[in-house]
């Protein structure tokens, strides 16, 4: 018989076409609130998950017969960790496979909010252009990168950096041995030393609104955010009225904290760029992804280590 899975969000086709070649896949986008959840809760042996929907605790406190929750991104701060650890549940992830996309995104949006890009484009498409040209915007060329969280996206962001020859500084729960960047013992200090300054660090409750009105203060009139980690690290009120009173100059953002659901106010802003949670947003880190969860799985059910246990 095989294995019986839980998604309580929707997988993509490919994941979930992969999954049912060796397991019995049950979405329920609803969870325990999907009226055929009592009659499956009892089979469930392991759980899709994704970074969009949380697995708490009273969803894992339903499943008896829970063994493992695999989740298909690098973050696993949407799972309660805890309680999976107290029930001997496993948790998996997908790290390394999507380091490089989310890096390059990182600079993207970077470079979009310094060089106007998405203002650009819409100035030649509304023939704007043919008025007068289009303002100066700002070099990246040589700028000071703040980096809030130097783990593996973190360095793959730095490495990038360096080709714009920009100085790289840090700050991190420690310091790093082997790595040339100035390190800083807290986001407020970094903040007020560099122009851009990049989030790459995890989600969870000890990171929770990180970036407050103090930081985003010490960035100052000059400076730019970039957030590709968690929607939950930014106090995004104060972020607002950051930008909204030019307390910083701008922001660029790949991920909200109460996703997919973006503040109006932040709509309306013209100095922040927006984006729909897509730093890993390709065909091949998304197919990777997949794979590892499977692996994950497959490893598992197979009596096997997993490939990439975080509990």
């Amino acid at each position: 018989m095989k294995p019986e899975l839980l998604a309580v969000s929707a997988l993509p086709s490919f994941l979930a076409q992969d999954l049912e070649r060796d397991f019995i896949l049950h979405t329920l986008i609803g969870g325990p609130a999907d009226p055929a959840f009592e009659e499956v809760a009892p089979k469930i042996r392991g759980i899709a998950a994704t970074a969009w929907v949380p697995v708490t605790a009273g969803l894992i406190g339903r499943l008896p017969r829970l063994e493992i929750i695999s989740t298909y991104s690098v973050g696993y701060d949407s799972i309660d960790v805890e309680t999976a650890r107290a029930r001997g549940i496993v948790v998996t992830n997908t790290p390394d496979v999507l380091t490089a996309d989310v890096a390059d995104f990182a600079m993207t949006l970077l470079l979009a909010a310094s060089r106007g890009v998405v203002q650009a484009d819409r100035f030649v498409r509304e023939k704007c252009w043919e008025a007068g040209a289009f303002p100066l915007m700002h070099r990246v060329s040589g700028a000071r990168l703040g980096i809030v969280g130097l783990g593996r996206i973190g360095r793959a962001v730095a490495h990038r950096a360096e080709a714009f020859g920009m100085s790289i500084a840090y700050t991190n729960p420690k310091p790093k041995s082997d790595v040339p960047y100035s390190f800083f013992p807290d986001v407020e200090a970094l903040a007020a030393h560099v122009d851009f300054l990049v989030v790459s660090a995890p989600g969870g409750a000890a990171t929770q609104s990180l970036i407050d009105e103090k930081v985003l203060r010490a960035l100052g009139p000059d400076g730019t955010l970039v957030n590709i980690a968690r929607g939950s690290l930014i106090d995004e009120p104060a972020l607002i009225e950051a930008l909204r009173s030019k307390t910083i100059r701008a922001a660029a953002l790949d991920v909200f904290a109460h996703e997919p659901r973006v503040p109006a106010e932040l709509m309306a802003l013209e100095n922040v760029v927006l984006a729909p949670h897509v730093a890993s947003g390709t065909w091949s880190t998304r197919q990777a992804m997949a794979k590892l969860v499977c692996d994950d799985l497959r490893a598992h059910f197979s009596g096997k280590p997993v490939l990439t246990r975080v509990v």
